[in-house]
């Protein structure tokens, strides 16, 4: 594929639509190193991440359902949601957690830092599209309730959940968008 098949064929595919095949720890290793590769303001290469695999998922997903408890106002939808967090969970061959360290030096304004992380993720999912890999980036807001177990310092966040399974790619369904033309001017 070209770069930029690669980039038209990157879709949300969630975790309901994965198969049950495993994703090979060497092409998992390939994702993440391309996800290092993102640019970064003064290199301060501020994501990290956490993988999530066999019976560690369901612990994930446990934690996840109580921070998401947490994060409720409503106790209305505690059951329904907590059923989608599990299968989310279930239904992936991986869940990567990924984070964000803030410069100490605070040498670049935090947004940066963000959109430094951001672009990780994108190249993950870019990544995830040559190997035909279904991917998910999740950013609930019951995340922040999961500091205490992700075991985060100060100047740590979360910045959300990265769900990948294996799926058949044959079934990518174009996704209209505005066009171009619309969305720039040209100056001379």
């Amino acid at each position: 594929m070209t770069i930029n098949e690669i980039i038209q064929k990157r879709r949300t595919v969630y975790p309901s639509s994965y198969s049950k095949k495993s994703i090979d720890n060497l092409i998992i290793t390939q994702i993440l190193e391309n996800a290092n590769m993102a640019p970064s303001h003064r290199l301060t290469q501020p994501w990290f991440f956490k993988i999530y695999k066999g019976s560690s998922r369901e612990k994930l997903a446990m934690e996840m359902v109580d921070a998401n408890k947490k994060s409720l106002e409503s106790l209305n939808y505690i059951d329904i949601k907590s059923k989608k967090i599990i299968d989310k969970c279930k239904n992936s061959d991986c869940v990567i957690a990924v984070f964000m360290k803030r410069d100490p030096k605070k040498s670049v304004p935090m947004w940066e830092e963000i959109a430094s992380t951001a672009m990780a993720v994108q190249n993950m999912w870019l990544t995830c599209v040559y190997y035909k890999i279904g991917c998910y980036w999740s950013t609930p807001k019951f995340k922040k309730f999961m500091r205490k177990y992700f075991k985060l310092k100060k100047n740590e966040k979360c910045l959300g959940f990265f769900y990948m399974g294996k799926y058949d790619h044959n079934n990518i369904e174009s996704k209209k968008r505005i066009s171009i033309k619309n969305k720039t001017k040209w100056y001379y």
